[in-house]
């Protein structure tokens, strides 16, 4: 990673997970199992991973040849990705951006896919449908208000509540699945039109 961006330098969210992500084990690297089922149901064409963390879903689908863009508050999450993704010779089909996901947005209708696994704000669920290229996927996997049951203090913004997000997306998606493991909910939904040929 290079210089980090004064406007990010000081940011609550950067150094608490900065923190987390310091002070664990080093990452499994494992792929998420809704990723996998997204990348099996989406176009060819490349993905984004939002709130990726040290990603091995983005790994995942740079192994199977598809370019990722990758985005992360956390430098010391990207930094581990990074690391990775050399040491499994993806590295160049790995682009990683150090943003904060509340003031970033993509290119609209750019990716055969947009993933999400852990995060919630409903600007970003927004922002992301818009980013899925005609024909492609958006996956999204987030804590339902039912979490509160047993962490109440769990912060209400951070929930899916009842109908989202189908109840977020534009016109012209098709919900593929939508269904909740325990206070967790995994999501898969396609955009309508025909899929753009091209490089992954």
């Amino acid at each position: 990673m290079g210089e980090i961006p004064p406007e990010l330098a000081a940011h609550p969210d950067r150094i608490r997970w900065n923190d987390k992500y310091v002070g664990r084990p080093a990452p499994d690297f494992v792929a998420r199992p809704l990723a996998e089922r997204a990348l099996a149901l989406a176009p060819p064409g490349p993905v984004l991973e939002l709130a990726c963390g040290p990603s091995g879903s983005a790994l995942l689908a740079a192994a199977s040849g598809r370019r990722v863009t990758a985005v992360d508050l956390s430098d010391a999450a990207l930094r581990a990705l990074a690391a990775e993704a050399r040491r499994r010779g993806v590295a160049n089909r790995i682009a990683l951006v150090h943003a904060d996901l509340a003031a970033w947005r993509a290119e609209p209708a750019s990716y055969a896919l947009v993933l999400c696994t852990g995060y919630w704000q409903r600007e970003v669920f927004r922002a992301g449908a818009e980013a899925v290229a005609p024909g492609g996927v958006i996956a999204w996997e987030a804590f339902t208000t039912r979490v509160r049951l047993d962490r109440p203090t769990f912060t209400l913004a951070w929930c899916m509540r009842d109908g989202e997000p189908a109840a977020l997306l534009p016109d012209g998606f098709e919900v593929l699945d939508c269904h909740d493991e325990g206070s967790r909910r995994q999501f898969i939904a396609r955009r309508g039109g025909t899929a753009r040929r091209g490089a992954g």
